[in-house]
């Protein structure tokens, strides 16, 4: 709109939660205080109309019945409430009014509510909406909808970024920001998560012939006793403000911590200068990872060639004897991978990704280290990955991993800041930003035993969407998990490797069926092992993998044979029975 694109520059207001809480000394959302305290409200919004905002939010971020835990009816009194005060307070200046829209965490679909919210704002007249902290591209879709239900509307989307440039569900601000200009947005914004110094660099990386917002923290928060502080740094966030306007950027304001104070010393900053701001944002290149590695596994795969990948527990302590022995005749055996498991049962064990580089760099083969999103956020996550790929690991099999104990769960929390499809498009992004010169091969997992294999197929075409290329199976007992590794095969265009584990005894057996999940044992098969040897029960067993490969061996890209109770022989055996199959 002619009115904000004229302008050299647009000041908005400040953090009002944080801003609330300290002020009033305050625990309760500051949405409530709308209706609850509506003097307070208008207090903070003329405190920074008088600091020199020009353009001040609506105290609405959190003001949905997820985060205040009221009914949507209520939801709907606090943001005609805060649109009346946020008038008043604005009243005889030439301050704009944006209607403030954050997002609504919870698992639950809550776009219906969403849109109900910016259906309440658009009867209220509103011209102008931030919809700020914004994780992903549903953002995009909001705006869409506020457009086609109103032209004449200005529509800032800003996203909270970590210091690397990722959102919470690990996509990359170069991403969205190339997203949003297919979109009907006016300003692409960046807000909160970060203080001034990493939101500069983020700006200095990008180039955009688009309007760009930038408020950031005032820095980054401390907690004493208890409570969450941030420092009074108005004059070091004016700086940093003042270089952030200098890279191009029109928009500017604060998130949590910044004060009234800091938007006057902001605003006395700018007037000074005088800056006729021109959004040109230069493009700096970073340097992409260039290691050499060879990957068997992905040249195999890639020339239609049937792999074989041989996976092996790591261990529960510093010991991996039983790893450094198996992993040379595994080798000499004919095998393609070694795979190493994610703590498996979710009991601790050694990280896969660093045995598994230990492994590559000693015996130089593939490896393929699991990497599940139960026991890391999204730092933990990148960090792995970082360190993997450095060290020259270039395949990972992602996995959602097994859930904690119940007696253990007072002690041990799992983290799942991700679920495996996230974690899948968080490296997908990265492949395509800091690891372009040696990306990963990404994996997943397929349940062939699943009782309802329709949903679970959906789920893996889901899991190739986000650019997975290779699936690994459970392992195959029955009829019915060999019929749907063939219905996956004729439905996916994806590697598939069949998970075959031989039985080392009727207790085994019994184990297996009854306490692990994903497996699934005929009972005729289980019956012919009760009260047989050791070496009896493993050549029933064998015979059992020998039959079922005969009959997948066209419908599979090779196998996947998982290692028990380290009967590294019993693997032999088995390569040398499909070497032999399949010459």
């Amino acid at each position: 709109m002619a009115t904000i694109d004229s302008l050299d520059y647009l000041l908005f207001d400040g953090a009002f939660g944080t801003y609330y809480s300290k002020k009033y000394h305050s625990e309760q959302p500051c949405e409530l205080a709308c209706i609850q305290n509506p003097n307070h409200v208008l207090e903070i919004h003329k405190e920074y109309i008088e600091a020199g905002a020009m353009a001040i939010k609506t105290n609405t971020f959190a003001a949905n019945t997820v985060a205040l835990k009221t009914e949507f009816s209520t939801v709907k009194q606090i943001i005609q409430a805060a649109w009346n005060l946020a008038n008043q307070a604005a009243e005889y200046t030439n301050t704009l009014i944006f209607a403030d829209i954050g997002p609504i965490f919870s698992e639950d679909d809550s776009d219906d509510e969403l849109y109900k919210i910016v259906d309440i704002f658009l009867s209220l007249g509103t011209t102008y909406f931030l919809l700020e902290t914004a994780q992903d591209t549903s953002v995009f879709t909001l705006a869409n909808y506020i457009k086609q239900k109103k032209q004449d509307v200005y529509i800032i989307t800003s996203f909270a970024v970590d210091q690397d440039g990722y959102t919470r569900k690990g996509i990359p601000v170069k991403k969205l920001l190339k997203e949003s200009k297919q979109h009907h947005i006016d300003a692409f914004g960046l807000n909160c998560m970060c203080g001034p110094s990493h939101l500069l660099e983020i700006v200095s990386e990008l180039s955009a012939n688009h309007t760009i917002s930038v408020m950031p923290n005032s820095g980054y928060p401390l907690n004493v006793n208890g409570r969450t502080l941030f420092i009074d740094n108005e004059t070091y966030f004016s700086t940093k403000m003042m270089q952030i306007h200098q890279q191009g950027v029109k928009i500017l304001g604060g998130c949590c911590g910044t004060t009234p104070q800091h938007i006057q010393t902001v605003s006395q900053q700018l007037k000074k200068a005088h800056i006729d701001t021109i959004v040109q944002v230069s493009e700096k290149e970073i340097p992409k990872s260039t290691t050499n590695v060879k990957n068997v596994f992905a040249e195999r795969l890639a020339a239609g060639k049937q792999v074989i990948a041989v996976e092996l527990d790591p261990p529960f302590n510093t010991d991996y004897t039983h790893i450094k022995e198996a992993v040379p005749i595994m080798k000499n055996a004919g095998v393609d991978v070694i795979t190493i498991a994610d703590s498996p049962l979710a009991r601790a064990r050694a990280n896969s990704f660093m045995l598994a580089a230990n492994i590559q760099r000693e015996a130089n083969i593939s490896v393929i280290p699991h990497l599940t999103c139960r026991d890391q956020n999204m730092v933990g996550l990148k960090s792995i990955l970082l360190g993997g790929n450095i060290a020259g690991i270039r395949n990972v099999l992602v996995v959602t991993g097994d859930p904690v104990p119940a007696d253990h769960r007072n002690e041990i929390k799992g983290v799942f800041s991700k679920n495996s499809y996230q974690l899948m498009d968080y490296i997908r992004n990265l492949n395509e930003d800091i690891f372009e010169n040696t990306p990963y091969l990404v994996g997943g997992a397929l349940n062939v035993n699943s009782y309802k294999f329709e949903f679970e197929l959906k789920r893996a075409i889901k899991k190739q969407e986000k650019g997975v290329q290779f699936l690994l199976t459970q392992p195959i007992y029955t009829t019915q998990a060999i019929q749907n590794l063939k219905q996956a095969k004729k439905e996916l265009d994806i590697k598939i490797l069949a998970g075959l584990m031989p039985i080392v005894s009727y207790r085994n057996a019994v184990f297996l069926n009854n306490e692990v999940g994903g497996i699934d044992i005929p009972d005729n098969i289980v019956m012919q092992m009760e009260n047989k040897s050791s070496d009896q029960v493993q050549k029933i067993s064998l015979s059992y993998c020998i039959d079922i490969i005969s009959e997948i061996g066209d419908d599979c890209d090779g196998y996947y044979l998982m290692t028990p109770l380290k009967k590294h022989g019993l693997i032999v055996d088995l390569i040398r029975s499909i070497k032999k199959a399949t010459s």
